[in-house]
């Protein structure tokens, strides 16, 4: 019987989470991955976008698998120097200005140099503005505030600071007694952080997989073709592994691993979804079938892309998504455990 590895987990998790990788710049999660994975002998492949594949052969050979996450995040790129020293802002991925109000952050030059700073409203301050609260959040009225003597444009233009630099958000990762895991781009570090200990413990336990199977860390899923590409040609069943969206309506809690059903791409493959849900009954692992109306995912995106193959989609539920994230180590056991159990399965 196999147990969930909680504290490995959970440190390889925080250690992601502290990694700034922006979609567009998440050069150092993907060499984290590669570094975690040379260590233990697993030889990647980097494609050409900057994606990391591991190849695990199996029993079968002639029909493979494909199990991807990401981690890439969400974040942000300089789209104008204003005059009073602030900068304006263009969104990477698909989040709501009300979501980063107040948020620390880091502008990363094109030479390296990190600056400090806070994503706020242009009319923050009650105290001089009577529209404080009502200032509506969007692209023309947030700024970052940046933690240094800058005065107008020249002054910023001065610290190497350009536009198309990239803005990171900070994590602010917190644990807590209680199981619970509070940080920002949890979305999909969680996952992340799984899917690279489940991969290690295969290889360190010399477990056979029935089906060669195609381990895909992707780095450009929250713009929407992160893993739709370098999809080997006897690629069958195609899983991917993203978090579960909580909210009014929704089936799927912090305490679980949500199997989605459908989502605005569409349903997903029924025979597929059907046997991770009986996977999940047979093993006693706590799920919920859920559907997220405003959501998609890179197994989405390759169907989308042509590739003719089953599509999936699971992962442990989270709270607040695409904002401040919450989930819960129970949701990471299950999504580990019904993850491990369906690689070990026959394909259908």
């Amino acid at each position: 019987m196999i147990s969930f590895p909680e504290e490995t987990v959970l440190q390889t998790l925080i250690q992601l989470l502290e990694i700034h990788s922006p979609t567009g710049r998440a050069e150092k999660a993907v060499d984290y991955i590669h570094s975690r994975l040379k260590q233990s002998g697993l030889n990647a492949m980097l494609t050409a976008k900057g994606g990391l594949i591991v190849t695990v052969p199996g029993e079968n050979d002639q029909v493979h698998r494909l199990v991807t996450v990401h981690v890439d995040t969400l974040g942000a790129m300089v789209k104008e120097i204003k005059e009073n020293g602030r900068l304006r802002l263009s969104k990477i991925g698909g989040f709501g200005w009300f979501s980063v109000d107040g948020a620390y952050c880091r502008v990363e030059t094109r030479k390296g140099r990190m600056f400090s700073g806070t994503i706020l409203a242009s009319h923050t301050s009650v105290h001089v503005y009577a529209d404080a609260e009502e200032q509506k959040r969007s692209d023309e009225h947030m700024e970052v505030r940046l933690d240094e003597r800058v005065k107008s444009a020249q002054d910023v233009k001065a610290l190497g600071i350009r536009v198309g630099d990239f803005v990171s958000f900070d994590p602010q990762v917190v644990t807590t007694e209680a199981g619970f895991i509070k940080a920002r781009h949890l979305d999909d570090k969680a996952s992340a952080a799984i899917l690279l200990e489940l991969l290690l413990y295969l290889h360190e336990s010399s477990v056979r997989l029935p089906h060669t199977t195609h381990f895909f860390f992707s780095n450009f899923e929250e713009v929407g073709f992160g893993a739709n590409s370098s999809i080997p040609p006897q690629v069958r069943e195609y899983l991917a592994v993203d978090m579960g969206a909580i909210g009014e309506g929704q089936t799927t809690d912090e305490y679980c691993v949500s199997i989605c059903a459908k989502d605005g791409s569409g349903p997903y493959h029924y025979g597929l979804t059907t046997k991770l849900i009986e996977i999940a009954e047979r093993e006693g692992i706590y799920h919920q079938v859920d559907l997220y109306p405003f959501y998609a995912s890179d197994a989405s995106a390759a169907v989308r892309a042509g590739y003719d193959m089953m599509h999936a989609l699971i992962g442990p539920g989270v709270d607040g998504s695409h904002a401040y994230e919450r989930t819960h180590l129970e949701a990471l056991k299950n999504t580990y455990l019904l993850l491990y159990h369906y690689l070990l399965s026959p394909s259908l």
